[in-house]
């Protein structure tokens, strides 16, 4: 306990976000990472910037493997950081390379949100180039149902509330981090 009354909480290793586009990886992990006053890496800027080019951009110009082979590149990398907050991207954790450098450096949590909140968060979205087809539900609920299994793989699941703000999802989920004794440490803030 702090002179304040408040717990100061100590991040003791990474954690990575993964889970589906909209599920709130990116606004719920710089809330996370704001609350525990650590670095938020977001993996597809990191990606963006180090290609001078957008997600979208890339998968166009050099296709989905070329991406999917520079994300583990670039998750790797951001592991040289001091512990921190991380959103990858949501085809990510597809990869068996990047689970292996999520498992072997840090934590990984799935942000879990179902088809419903997924949709409301991206339909209106056009950067977004896997749902660039004629059939964007379709093409979400077919990606959704052939990743739930590998996400299902992660450290840790939370449920996404589509009723709680990003700051009450923020708090949830280091609730749920806090309950784990090789996340979090109670530091002395005096």
């Amino acid at each position: 306990m702090s002179n304040n009354g408040r717990m100061i909480l100590k991040l003791k290793k990474t954690v990575a976000f993964v889970g589906m586009m909209g599920a709130g990886k990116t606004a719920v992990g710089r809330a996370v990472a704001e609350k525990l006053k650590v670095q938020f890496i977001d993996s597809d800027s990191e990606i963006e910037k180090a290609a001078n080019m957008s997600v979208a951009e890339i998968f166009i110009r050099d296709g989905e493997k070329f991406f999917r082979d520079r994300e583990a590149q670039v998750i790797h990398r951001l592991f040289e950081n001091s512990s921190c907050i991380i959103s990858t991207g949501g085809g990510a954790f597809i990869s068996s390379q990047v689970r292996d450098i999520l498992s072997e450096n840090g934590v990984s949590l799935w942000l879990k949100a179902d088809l419903d909140l997924l949709w409301s968060r991206v339909k209106n979205k056009g950067s977004r180039p896997l749902l660039k087809s004629n059939d964007p539900f379709g093409t979400l609920r077919d990606i959704y149902e052939a990743r739930k299994a590998t996400y299902a793989l992660a450290n840790i699941t939370v449920e996404a509330d589509k009723d709680f703000s990003i700051n009450a999802m923020a708090d949830h989920v280091i609730d749920v981090l806090s309950a784990r004794n090789d996340i979090l440490e109670v530091v002395d803030g005096a």
